[in-house]
């Protein structure tokens, strides 16, 4: 056997219970974005959301750390034009595209690269002493996955202006006050909990879920008076569904319910 086939995957997913679990493993660098591990992240992911047994999809890091940023040694020499050929950016656009609940896991570094992977997802659970940034500024650029767009949406212009031209991190417990993620966990416990919440979610009616994050993902960017029409379509257009029959009645009768995605 090749040297090139006993070297372990760089990622790797497993499924189980409706729940995605999507792992980088590149240790000796942190767990950092190289073109081959966002090539096979982008294949994964999407790999996931056609899935339809899988209802909820977490990412995370192995060896104690989420992504400690994208691989300066294999960035440093590229140009425009080989951002562009090598679409740097796909992993980012497919993450745009899912249609499932994403739930980032977060230990120890979520930098750069590895915190814009975060920001893609829907929540964020983040072990104690995990950290999270955009150091771009500090080797003489700036965040290009959506780094900029998200943090302004999320934690807002002036703390976002703190973070992004300072290149400073901040503790997990900062970050929740600031909105920035979900909750905050015992270290080493990040993936338990994203299970947990991801065993719940995956529970709930499936058609809801989905009305209910295109919901906010659009509504985000609307008007209020755009937004809230938005919302109060989705939410007439669900009492078409079997869903909403179902959990109505299991709820008058006292009991679980059962939902199908219908």
């Amino acid at each position: 056997m090749s040297q090139a086939a006993d070297r372990k995957a760089p990622v790797r997913c497993e499924i189980s219970d409706a729940v995605a679990v999507i792992t980088i493993d590149r240790p000796e660098r942190r767990n950092a974005l190289n073109l081959e591990v966002k090539q096979a992240l982008a294949e994964l992911i999407d790999a996931a959301a056609a899935d339809p047994a899988v209802r909820v999809i977490i990412l995370t890091g192995s060896d104690r750390y989420f992504v400690a940023g994208t691989d300066i040694g294999e960035m440093a020499t590229m140009t425009p034009t080989s951002h562009t050929l090598q679409a740097t950016d796909r992993v980012f656009n497919v993450l745009r595209r899912v249609d499932k609940v994403l739930i980032a896991a977060v230990e120890g570094y979520a930098l750069g690269g590895g915190c814009e992977l975060a920001l893609c997802c829907d929540l964020i659970v983040a072990g104690e002493t995990a950290r999270l940034g955009q150091p771009e500024i500090r080797v003489g650029i700036m965040p290009g996955a959506g780094g900029t767009q998200r943090l302004v949406r999320t934690i807002g212009k002036y703390q976002a202006m703190k973070l992004v031209l300072t290149g400073e991190a901040v503790s997990a417990r900062e970050a929740l006050t600031m909105g920035m993620v979900s909750e905050v966990c015992e270290d080493g416990q990040a993936l338990a909990r994203s299970r947990e919440l991801a065993s719940t979610i995956a529970a709930m009616p499936p058609l809801a879920v989905r009305a209910i994050r295109e919901v906010m993902q659009q509504g985000q960017d609307m008007a209020l008076d755009s937004a809230l029409a938005l919302e109060r379509r989705a939410f007439q257009m669900l009492f078409d569904t079997q869903d909403q029959k179902e959990g109505m009645q299991a709820f008058l009768e006292k009991r679980a319910a059962r939902y199908q995605g219908r």
